[in-house]
């Protein structure tokens, strides 16, 4: 066989030996839905209108076939969703601005339940990611970073999950749940470089947080969040991949959330 044939040949064989590859990474594993179903049960902040369901049509019409369909209205923020930069940051990205590639990638799975367990306002400590850095290898560049809590167990009991079930501005000075430390926010920003960051929580702050200073070191770095993220519980600390992808609301601060990750076996 002449060398440049051969060369030839040796390309199309490795082309066709990642193919096989990349077919194998996405048929062989589980996918995991980490997105609660909206409903009349879903959680929102206690300041927000809830999800409203209603009907328009169920029955057969009158030319004869089955119809179904129905309206909802709801608010950005609440159930499973995504915080856009814009939503605590001026000029940064909205939810239709934010890039599908950054909404795809690589978890980095760290699981702090065992904090939570004891202190349920607690705050996400840098020692936690470095903790996790020492078994697992520096959280990789364009990672989506994901934080298992363990508040997903109470999901949807709004006292327990919420720390209250009261409504309004009585509700929400009595929130109580973990979230991320501004100083963790910080050090992400400066020392690693994640493309979003999500948890099992209904905020990145932590529920009696006042300023919100975590949403506004990330935002400003057009890092988006996701909120009230489920069955965090069943992703390994590294291996899958996941996928983001809110409602694309033109100008949105938030937007409802489809997310699900991919486990290889």
């Amino acid at each position: 066989m002449k060398p440049k044939i051969l060369f030839f040949a040796a390309i199309i064989f490795c082309l066709s030996m990642c193919t096989t590859v990349e077919k194998y990474e996405w048929e062989d594993g589980e996918w995991i839905d980490l997105t609660y179903e909206f409903s009349d049960e879903t959680l929102y902040w206690p300041t927000s209108s809830t999800f409203q369901f209603d009907t328009v049509f169920v029955g057969t019409t009158d030319a004869g076939f089955y119809y179904e369909s129905y309206e909802f209205c709801t608010a950005e923020h609440g159930g499973t969703h995504l915080d856009a930069p814009i939503h605590f940051y001026e000029n940064r990205k909205t939810v239709d601005q934010i890039e599908i590639s950054q909404l795809a990638g690589r978890a980095a799975v760290v699981d702090v339940a065992e904090q939570v367990e004891s202190d349920r306002d607690y705050q996400i400590q840098v020692a936690d990611l470095t903790d996790w850095e020492t078994v697992h290898g520096v959280i990789p560049d364009d990672a989506i970073l994901l934080i298992h809590t363990g508040m997903g167990a109470y999901w949807p009991d709004a006292e327990q999950y919420l720390g209250t079930d009261k409504r309004g501005e009585e509700g929400a000075a009595e929130l109580s749940f973990p979230g991320i430390h501004p100083d963790t926010a910080r050090w992400l920003v400066e020392n690693r470089s994640v493309k979003a960051v999500g948890l099992d929580t209904p905020s990145l702050d932590y529920g009696r947080s006042e300023l919100f200073e975590t949403h506004q070191i990330l935002f400003e770095q057009n890092i988006p969040g996701f909120e009230n993220v489920a069955n965090l519980d069943r992703l390994p600390a590294t291996g899958a991949f996941v996928i983001a992808l809110p409602m694309k609301i033109k100008d949105g601060s938030g937007a409802p959330l489809r997310i699900v990750a991919h486990v290889r076996k």
